[in-house]
């Protein structure tokens, strides 16, 4: 069963179109991926899930029509973006950005999820009481993630989680999220220019090129695809 489903969405900027007609479905408890190069469109996919484009089609998130709602209210029906840059509160401590996450919440758990999110990041437990802004990137990145799931999210958007990060930090991030994968089921729509760990991650994936969806499967499949691998992977 579909948790997000996306049927022949166009969308842009004004009177400019970036997205083409595309269709794609996000399943509880996957990891899908969105590739394509620079411009092809990946960003303004994620912004129209998130309400933050017009777009016309068809956008269904847990059974209910979420196009043309505001952010706000799409991210009430449980999806949180992280955008590229992060998007942390820099003046705010590491632990007042989390408790940010969880404003919407009207339950007691909030301070027991702020532990799971220390020892899940133990970077971020050790800063808690550090402004974000004096937290390296790959802090920061962390800080932003574990910021969008203490909301409890059912789907999470992540674009570019990997931007401007070191090697070995990026492999350790793509790891953790890939154990918030399979072991908390936490669904996720991922955009990544590092095409070998959104791959190695991701359930399946599709391939934008100017706005359009031009080919999609499992994650196995794209890694031996020869276009995906002449394109993405240096092969």
């Amino acid at each position: 069963m579909a948790l997000l489903d996306v049927v022949d969405v166009s969308g842009g900027y004004g009177a400019g179109l970036i997205l083409h007609g595309i269709s794609f479905t996000v399943r509880q408890g996957e990891a899908v991926v969105i590739l394509g190069a620079n411009g092809a469109g990946k960003t303004t996919t994620l912004r129209a899930v998130s309400g933050m484009i017009d777009a016309r089609g068809e956008i269904v998130f847990d059974g209910r029509r979420i196009l043309g709602r505001r952010p706000e209210q799409v991210a009430a029906a449980g999806i949180a973006h992280v955008p590229q840059g992060r998007g942390t509160i820099l003046d705010l401590t590491v632990e007042d950005n989390l408790r940010v996450g969880a404003y919407p919440r009207r339950d007691r758990d909030v301070d027991a999820d702020l532990a799971d999110w220390y020892e899940i990041f133990p970077r971020l437990g050790q800063r808690r009481e550090l402004p974000a802004g004096g937290l390296s990137g790959g802090e920061q990145q962390m800080l932003a993630i574990a910021r969008a799931l203490m909301g409890r999210p059912k789907l999470v958007l992540l674009d570019e989680p990997s931007l401007g990060l070191a090697p070995i930090v990026t492999e350790d991030l793509f790891r953790t999220l890939g154990t918030l994968n399979a072991e908390r089921g936490v669904s996720m729509l991922i955009v990544e220019q590092n095409v070998g760990l959104a791959l190695d991650l991701a359930d399946r994936g599709y391939v934008l090129e100017t706005g359009r969806i031009v080919v999609e499967g499992s994650a196995d499949d794209l890694a031996q695809n020869e276009d995906v691998q002449r394109a993405y992977l240096g092969v």
